[in-house]
């Protein structure tokens, strides 16, 4: 199973808690860890560590900036926006496959049926987040101008099917794509505008859960998917917004205990 991340030295121990989580609770044995980053991570022998600990082979990827010579680059554009989108021509050539995971994510049940997902012609497979409306997706539309997405995907667990996406994503098309935008998120808003309409959509409420929403999946579901069923059936928590869970005091959601048992158990193996 590959898997890839972008972070800096600041999320090695939310990266490694991510890992903890999918080791517990995913049967696949065997796991390479990409690690996207913009120069070799300082902590990058804590990071070998704890992959080790778990039965993963950690790949760093340092990220040449010549790649984006030609990129508009701004302090609201830095090149880091860049590269989940461009994780194709970071990657060896001979990867096929990679699941990308934001390293505010929880892995909660097996990955196995997310990975295996067929992607077939599609680029990549992502979920939309649940609304008790749909008129964030129409603004969405109207703003990227992609009436015929199925809506506004979310790029923080994005299957990559890399043999695809080496023959349609081009740099100079997203390079062109913000040079004329105004963006709200940036890599967000041009994975969807520009290649929104060959993602394959799966369900949020298995792999792509906000956490801040709890109550909006239960009232969607007419009380279904209440945190028990979230517990035997969600794959993939997903920490999203200002107030992540690492942060003492900062989150009083119903999923934030779970995170800080994870963040705990890692912080011990990270200290030992």
């Amino acid at each position: 199973m590959n898997l890839l991340f972008s972070i800096n030295d600041k999320f090695v121990a939310q990266l490694a808690t991510v890992l903890l989580s999918i080791k517990l609770n995913t049967k696949q044995q065997e796991f390479n860890v990409y690690v996207l980053q913009k120069e070799k991570l300082q902590r990058a022998a804590e990071l070998e560590r704890i992959c080790s600990r778990f039965n993963m082979h950690y790949h760093p990827v340092t990220v040449n900036d010549d790649l984006f010579s030609k990129a508009p680059v701004t302090d609201r554009y830095p090149t880091t926006i860049y590269y989940r989108l461009l994780a194709h021509e970071l990657l060896p050539a001979s990867l096929h496959k990679v699941l990308y995971l934001d390293a505010d994510v929880l892995c909660v049940n097996d990955l196995t049926s997310l990975y295996n997902i067929p992607l077939d012609d599609y680029l990549y497979a992502s979920a939309i987040h649940t609304n008790l409306t749909n008129t964030t997706d129409v603004i969405n539309k109207i703003r990227l101008q992609n009436f015929d997405a199925d809506g506004y995907y979310n790029s923080g667990v994005l299957l990559m099917n890399l043999d695809n996406i080496r023959k349609k994503v081009q740099a100079k098309d997203i390079f062109a794509y913000i040079r004329s935008h105004t963006l709200l998120l940036p890599d967000q808003d041009v994975l969807n505008a520009l290649y929104g309409r060959d993602i394959k959509s799966v369900p949020d409420q298995l792999y792509n859960f906000d956490t801040r929403k709890g109550t909006i999946y239960e009232t969607i579901s007419f009380g279904e998917w209440t945190t028990d069923w979230v517990l035997k059936n969600t794959v993939i928590l997903h920490y999203c917004g200002h107030d992540k869970p690492w942060l003492t005091d900062k989150n009083t959601g119903r999923y934030t205990a779970l995170y800080k048992n994870y963040f705990q158990m890692t912080s011990r193996i990270l200290n030992n």
